[in-house]
């Protein structure tokens, strides 16, 4: 049954639920809300384009170079923005109307694929091109990913937050079942920039969404007024909780190291296996499905919370290491299956986390460090595995991710005894 009610108004503090209590909900129970089930229908289909893009990409650069260093360097250009100004793009999120922010920003990403796509097709597409309009998509991204966390709040309310950022990373993580799939066999039949120009066909989708929407049922936040020191401001407040700065810091070591697939697994499908654009699509396909089944359990019955994520780190670098360690593609999808299913568990108990112990004023910028720990490692990450793999083979270059993850989960539950022991003794 459809519920249209307006999402609270974030001017009210609402009590967070207590940590790692579980929050139990319809698994659906955000899509009862109209306009979420609009926005999630075009960004299902823009997620789904964005990594049919992801895909055909990576697989064009391979190609075109030859060399896994070259590859994560790609990679790493698309994420720079996201490190050098996301913690400024969060500020903005903060100050303006997220939605006409949104819709712009969608606009203009999806004229950059099908120029990308013209390039490609007409067969004038080199490395430097792709490598500048990865740059140009990842500053969009650097602006659009703060403000899409944050519009999400203000679509379903405190009350549903956790679900509805569940069921966000289900669909994104579906779009990575099909995109992949479909790029697969696009590549195959057609070659990668058509990819491109069904990705940029599928922006139109997402701007329609947020055209669509009912602005009546749309919590209205009051924009910060712009002013000095807003950037410090954001860090100072992190800083000073505990439940915020361990999952970013968390994050940030995660990212870094283990988030780098379209640089591990493209070589592994080409490296190890021998088995082409068609082998990737399964791969990356069997991670999406995982993270699908996976994330609906985790919407239905999630946790949240420092603990919940600590373990969901761990059972990460388990599945990464299994995955590192498969004797033939068969085997290595089946552990891909499992590494999605805890890459959604970590990501939705990490960004939940966020969400539901920041202020509405603060929840931009919180956000946007979020980006900037998931993807805006990238640049460091990106290169690093590469050469990795350059050095040594792709099996390596996902053994240092698992052992990151392992390492974060470590981390993660120190930090978060001492903070408590700190609380305890009143300091």
């Amino acid at each position: 049954m459809s519920d249209d009610r307006a999402p609270e108004t974030s001017g009210v503090a609402a009590s967070p639920p207590a940590p790692d209590a579980p929050v139990r909900q319809g698994v659906f129970a955000s899509l009862r809300i109209r306009n979420y089930r609009i926005f999630y229908v075009g960004m299902a289909v823009s997620m789904t384009g964005s990594w049919m893009q992801a895909t055909a990409q990576a697989w064009l650069v391979l190609t075109l170079s030859g060399s896994a260093s070259v590859l994560g360097l790609i990679v790493a250009l698309q994420a720079l923005p996201v490190l050098l100004i996301g913690p400024y793009a969060g500020v903005i999120a903060d100050r303006v109307d997220r939605r006409r922010l949104l819709t712009v920003l969608q606009a203009l990403m999806g004229a950059l694929a099908a120029t990308l796509a013209v390039l490609t097709v007409t067969g004038v597409v080199e490395v430097w091109h792709v490598a500048i309009f990865a740059l140009m998509l990842g500053l969009g991204h650097a602006f659009e990913q703060p403000a899409r966390q944050a519009f999400i709040h203000q679509i379903v309310g405190m009350s549903l937050i956790r679900n509805a950022v569940t069921l966000n990373s289900v669909m994104v993580n579906a779009a990575r079942a099909v995109g992949p799939a479909v790029a697969g066999v696009v590549l195959t039949l057609v070659g990668a920039g058509w990819c491109f120009a069904i990705n940029a066909v599928s922006f139109v989708a997402v701007v329609a969404s947020l055209i669509a929407l009912d602005g009546s049922r749309i919590a209205q936040e009051t924009p910060v007024p712009r002013a000095k020191g807003q950037l410090r401001e954001g860090l100072r407040y992190v800083r000073g909780n505990p439940s915020l700065w361990i999952p970013l810091a968390t994050m940030a070591l995660v990212g870094t190291l283990a988030y780098n697939f379209p640089v591990t697994l493209t070589a592994a499908a080409d490296f190890v296996f021998d088995g082409g654009p068609q082998a990737l699509g399964f791969m990356t396909s069997a991670m999406g499905v995982g993270a699908v089944v996976g994330g609906l359990v985790v919407a239905a019955r999630g946790t949240i919370g420092l603990r919940p994520l600590t373990l969901a780190a761990l059972g990460f670098g388990i599945t990464i290491g299994a995955a590192a360690l498969a004797p033939d593609l068969l085997t290595a999808i089946c552990a891909l299956f499992l590494v999605g299913w805890l890459s959604v568990t970590f990501m939705s108990t990490g960004n939940a986390t966020l969400q539901l112990n920041s202020e509405p004023h603060m929840r931009g910028r919180v956000m946007a460090l979020w980006s900037v720990a998931f993807m805006g490692s990238t640049p460091i990450g990106g290169p690093l595995i590469g050469a990795v793999i350059e050095a040594t083979n792709p099996r390596v270059g996902l053994g240092v991710g698992a052992i990151a993850c392992l390492v974060a989960a470590l981390l993660a539950f120190l930090a978060h005894r001492r903070s408590r022991e700190r609380a305890a003794a009143g300091l």
